[in-house]
């Protein structure tokens, strides 16, 4: 092992990478850019020609987090926060954008948010050919719901296009029907050969199982824990439709955002083996400008509360969403020749309040970032 020309050596008393398995005391050497070595039950003292060394005594190291639902954008979507100022400290090194662009804006997402942010930024390009632009919502007129325009726009993005988001909630015009939008936005996703990020419609005026049953193996189902009409649990238990989705691929998404988690629907589906796929935020300009901490590490002490284990959350910001991105070859790895993005996270002593989306207040111990590596650089 060498560290000549090292630009960072990092040691943790614990470094976890759900990835490759590695749970213990180890160090890491980064060279431009990229992890040169992964040392387990090495220490500092080791590799003294580094030219930056930084250790972490208290808490954990993991790939830099990937955040698989919030709401970046310069500019074009009422959503839109900086990804550099909002995300990236509190660890999230990649983001993908649920649906802040549409076919008419992307080109112009693409240039400013993507190209323009340090964070690693896809795009779920929104069905809705506006994206988030009108202020008043999505799809006043079936004009923007056009598979060929989606189509489209998803090529003309090439790999800067994760896949298609499609929301059904809300939709502006009563009358449009949502599941027409759904098979119109399902049909683009077939044609351009991509995966769509579903958020349902949150009402009972429309079964969830039929909206499920139009889902594939690879797509996911964002505000997977929405509390109210429409939620995957009924009646106190989780409906067969949603076993029978996971079971052909689709998977599922947590999307807290404000008012699309509930503590109560959560508890319940952990409390039945039914956990989420990918942890996410729906970090949005509303926590922004009410000075909201809306980060992945307090989304997942939201759910230890409910009966998961920091173990079995951690793939779920890291591997797992690399995974569904496709770029799990680079992202979301502690190893020799990925990308050399980190994330240090620390779990506080005192007992915090945490709130869900019907204002249900639970106490309980946060983790919280201490630390973030972009591309080898310290945030």
């Amino acid at each position: 092992m060498t560290d000549e020309d090292l630009d960072l050596l990092i040691a943790a008393s614990q470094l976890v990478c759900p990835a490759t398995g590695l749970d213990g005391a180890g160090v890491i050497g980064v060279r431009d850019g990229v992890i040169s070595f992964v040392e387990m039950g090495a220490d500092v003292g080791d590799f003294p020609d580094a030219r930056e060394v930084v250790e972490i005594r208290d808490g954990v190291l993991l790939p830099g987090l990937i955040d698989l639902h919030a709401h970046p954008a310069v500019s074009g979507s009422k959503f839109g926060i900086d990804a550099d100022r909002d995300l990236l400290p509190t660890g999230s090194t990649t983001v993908l954008s649920q649906g802040d662009a549409g076919a008419r804006n992307v080109d112009r997402y693409i240039e400013e948010t993507i190209r323009g942010s340090r964070t690693r930024v896809k795009l779920a390009l929104n069905f809705c050919a506006e994206g988030e632009s009108n202020p008043d919502g999505r799809f006043f007129s079936l004009d923007e719901a056009s598979a060929g325009e989606c189509v489209a726009a998803v090529e003309r993005g090439g790999d800067d296009i994760w896949g298609i988001s499609l929301n059904i909630a809300l939709i502006r015009n009563p009358e449009i029907d949502p599941l027409e939008v759904m098979r119109r936005g399902m049909k683009a996703a077939e044609e351009s050969g991509n995966p769509v990020m579903f958020g349902a419609t949150k009402t009972a005026d429309i079964p969830l199982c039929e909206q499920l049953a139009l889902l594939r193996a690879g797509d996911v189902f964002t505000y997977c824990f929405y509390s109210g009409a429409g939620s995957i649990v009924q009646d106190g238990r989780l409906l067969d439709c949603v076993w029978e989705s996971r079971d052909r691929g689709v998977l599922f998404d947590v999307g807290d955002g404000a008012a699309a988690f509930g503590f109560d629907v959560a508890e319940i589906a952990v409390s039945e083996g039914f956990l989420p796929d990918t942890i996410s935020t729906d970090y949005y300009l509303h926590h922004y400008s009410n000075g909201l901490e809306h980060d992945v590490p307090h989304i997942v002490s939201k759910m230890i509360e409910v009966g998961m284990t920091a173990e079995q959350c951690w793939p779920r910001v890291t591997s797992v969403p690399a995974r569904v991105l496709g770029l799990s070859d680079t992202i979301g790895r502690l190893e020799a020749g990925a990308v050399a993005d980190l994330c240090a996270v620390e779990l506080r002593d005192e007992a915090e309040p945490m709130i869900d989306g019907r204002g249900e207040v639970r106490i309980g111990r946060r983790w919280r970032p201490v630390m973030v590596v972009k591309d080898g650089v310290v945030v």
